[in-house]
């Protein structure tokens, strides 16, 4: 198999809730909470951001800063993150500044110290930590993602509860949950949870639920003694909204580039159908046979948690990978295959030819390959044919999920590559953050 099948653009719309106003909205859900009666003038208040790519976080974050301060408090930031930023103050406070979250630009201190404060012990026995700049302000916000967890399935995945325990536990919090595996993750962080509500000072969370092109969808103020209940039914929301490959099965699947900021594992698992946890069994959708993913995206800082979800690799993404900061993070989520090194090639397109001679459909007609820039913007893919009749097949029919609409290109293309054999990612797809990336490189230049 020398030559590579052509390919068609397929376009994904989904009819979701968007918010264009995001600052707007974050002040409106402080302003509309309890928080100013838990507040005393001058009060200081920790805002807890953690190190996930949340669409226009900067925004966000500055707008809670000057709601707090009309409010008479005086906040500053504290970095909540766990063990990510290779658990250092320097590597949090440089993941922050990657979104804009600077002292500068926000105008108020930034804490990243690793020091925490054990504040008691919970069902299991086990020690609650919490960083010690939070525990020692007189109150503290959160501003965090609600979406389905990449390790296990729960009530309380990635959100509010996941950033009290894990993200403001600092690296010992993380490591105490995390050596548990997935019943770490599942059953002992909502006991920890609860130590946290009824030991420190947490005064509001911020629920930031996101839609598939990963646009603010809502923001939900969550006050203390309601996030247990309440969290869960965002969770759903949340898993409704999410983007997704719109088939049950593919040969061949092609990821441009994986990151944190895209995924807390680099590539997100509920996208790939493929979680490869230890002891577990795999049960998500959909089915993939061989996945190639071609690059690390800058905004990773080397860490490259989630390579070992891919079979197939580039020389490339493994030379940009920082071995350390990857390690920090793999060896305290005690999720160990994910970092398992994948066959590398030396350039795009051996990976891709690799890829497709390895993916068990021999006959390239009908090999289903899909190529996506990252697996959390998945507006546009580009399909081979089985696949681009199949879609329009289901338009046909109106076999589509509620929501969703399929548009797919009459002509296909050939896959573009480069004089060094690499796939020409920004003309495939110009709206991802890669061809942005590469539009702000060149503007600057």
């Amino acid at each position: 198999m020398d030559s590579f099948p052509p390919v068609y653009r397929l376009v994904q719309h989904w009819e979701q809730p968007e918010i264009g106003d995001v600052a707007g909205a974050v002040r409106e859900a402080i302003l509309s909470s309890r928080l100013r009666y838990r507040l005393h003038p001058g009060a200081r208040v920790a805002l807890a951001v953690g190190s996930r790519g949340i669409h226009r976080i900067a925004e966000m974050v500055a707008s809670a800063v000057n709601t707090l301060r009309e409010l008479g408090a005086q906040p500053f930031i504290v970095a909540a993150m766990g063990s990510h930023g290779g658990a250092t103050p320097q590597g949090q406070r440089e993941l922050l500044a990657s979104y804009g979250v600077t002292e500068s630009a926000m105008g108020v201190p930034i804490r990243t110290e690793m020091e925490v404060v054990e504040i008691g012990r919970n069902s299991w026995g086990e020690p609650v930590y919490w960083d010690r700049n939070a525990y020692q302000a007189d109150a503290v916000v959160t501003l965090s993602r609600i979406k389905p967890h990449t390790d296990f399935r729960g009530r309380y995945e990635s959100g509010v509860v996941k950033m009290l325990v894990v993200g403001l536990g600092k690296r010992l919090g993380a490591e105490t949950h995390h050596k548990y595996g997935v019943r770490g993750l599942r059953d002992l962080i909502p006991e920890s949870a609860k130590v946290i509500l009824g030991r420190t000072r947490f005064a509001l969370g911020l629920a930031i639920l996101e839609n598939a092109r990963e646009h603010t969808a809502r923001v939900v103020a969550l006050e203390p003694e309601e996030v247990l209940e309440r969290e869960p039914v965002l969770l759903e929301e949340a898993r409704r909204l999410m983007p997704r490959i719109p088939f049950a099965q593919l040969d061949l699947l092609i990821v441009g580039e994986l990151g944190k900021n895209y995924s807390g594992t680099g590539m997100d698992v509920n996208v790939l159908g493929r979680q490869l946890v230890e002891g577990e069994r795999d049960t998500l959708d959909p089915t993939i046979t061989r996945i190639c993913v071609l690059d690390i995206s800058p905004e990773s800082h080397g860490n490259a948690v989630g390579v070992g979800l891919a079979d197939l690799t580039t020389q490339r993404l493994l030379e940009k990978m920082d071995q350390r900061v990857t390690e920090v993070n793999a060896l305290t989520s005690c999720f160990l295959l994910r970092t398992k090194i994948p066959h590398a090639l030396p350039n795009d397109r051996e990976c891709l030819l690799m890829g497709l001679r390895t993916c068990w459909q021999p006959q390239l007609e009908r090999v289903r390959l899909a190529i996506i820039p990252n697996t959390l913007q998945l507006q546009t893919l580009y399909i081979t044919a089985p696949l681009a009749e199949e879609a329009r097949r289901r338009v046909q029919t109106h076999d589509l999920p509620d929501g969703v609409r399929l548009e797919v290109a009459d002509t296909p293309i050939p896959l573009p590559f480069d004089a060094d054999g690499n796939l020409l990612q920004e003309t495939l797809f110009p709206e991802s953050l890669r061809a942005q990336r590469n539009r702000d490189r060149q503007h600057v230049v």
